[in-house]
Formats: structure tokens, sequence, C-alpha cells
């Protein structure tokens, strides 16, 4: 009685994962069309001043598009069975990923070092926005980290095959997402100056 119980329980957690986790991306792209918005409409104040991005940002950008691709292969090779492969691809995302932290911190310093502030009387509308809204998505690249910690150490448990890898599609759900949001977020502080 309580197996079959605990079966139907772990089938309906199983079931609703999915949708959970699409219901939270909907309220995070909504917090940042948000954010976006306010950017837009504070570029018509007189005091705007407008500035290129950190050169950092474009290794960031791209080291952020190489950890989605790492994670899809690692998914496909979780799909084959193929462990090994799944390993590499794996903490190859793990690296990137960090990889992509580091350059946003060495934006922020190159930010700072022009002059650009975050706050205080040194500050600009559109540096506070950049700070602002990139910390934002830091946060959640920084659970996309933990996701990943948590993906690879069930990984290395062996939870995933090729039969049963939710938790690992869950992960590379979330992270293409912060993906994509970066490119978002990216290409409009690039085009919306």
């Amino acid at each position: 009685m309580k197996e079959s119980l605990d079966k139907e329980l772990k089938k309906a957690k199983r079931k609703s994962a999915k949708p959970m986790l699409w219901v939270s991306m909907i309220s995070m792209t909504m917090m940042f069309a948000g954010l976006t918005s306010a950017y837009v409409v504070s570029r018509k104040r007189s005091d705007w001043v407008s500035f290129d991005l950190p050169n950092a940002f474009y290794i960031s950008t791209t080291l952020i598009v190489l950890s989605s691709i790492t994670f899809f292969l690692a998914k496909n090779f979780i799909k084959k069975n193929n462990r090994q492969l799944t390993t590499v691809f794996l903490v190859s995302t793990l690296i990137l990923g960090v990889g992509f932290v580091f350059f946003q911190f060495e934006g922020f310093k190159e930010l700072f070092n022009a002059g650009l502030v975050f706050a205080g009387e040194k500050s600009t509308v559109k540096s506070s926005f950049i700070y602002g809204i990139t910390l934002a998505h830091l946060a959640h690249i920084f659970a996309g980290l933990i996701v990943l910690l948590v993906v690879l150490y069930n990984h290395f448990n062996k939870k995933y095959s090729s039969v049963d890898f939710l938790g690992l599609e869950l992960g590379a759900i979330f992270w293409h997402f912060v993906d994509i949001l970066w490119i978002y977020l990216f290409l409009f502080f690039y085009f919306i100056r």
C-alpha cells in the first residue's frame, strides 16, 4: 500500500515538474520585461548618458551560448546512455557558466573604471540600469549553477539514464532559459542606447 502511494506521488510530482518550471520562467520573464520597459522609458530623461557595453560582456555572451550547447549535448548523450560524454559536457557547462560569471564581473570592473558606477553622485541612469538588470540576471545564473551542481551530483550518483533523465532535462531547460534571457538583455543593451 505504502509503496503504491509513493509511486503515485512520485508520478504526480514528475508530471507537475515541467509546468511549474514554465510558470516560474514566465514570471521571471515578466520581471525582466518590466525592468527593460523602465529602461526604455528612462532613456527620454535629460540626464541619460549613452556608452558602449564593456568588452567583457561580449566574451561572457559567447561563453553562455557555448554552455547551452554543451548542456544540450549532455542531454543528448544521457539519452544514449553515454555517461562518459554526459559527464564531459556537464562539467564543460559548469566551467563555461563560471566563466560567464567571471566575465560579467570583469564587465562591471570595466564600467567602474570608466567612471560608470551603480549608485551615488557619479552614477548615471543608464549605468544604474545596466548594473541592476545584470545583477538580477546573475542571481538567476547563480541559481542555474546550483541546479547544475545538483544535476552533476545526481549524474555522478547514477540517477539519470536513457529512460529517466527528468532532473537533467529540467536543469537544461532552466539553463537554456537564462542563456536566452542574457542574449535578449545583451542585444537589448546593445541596440537600445
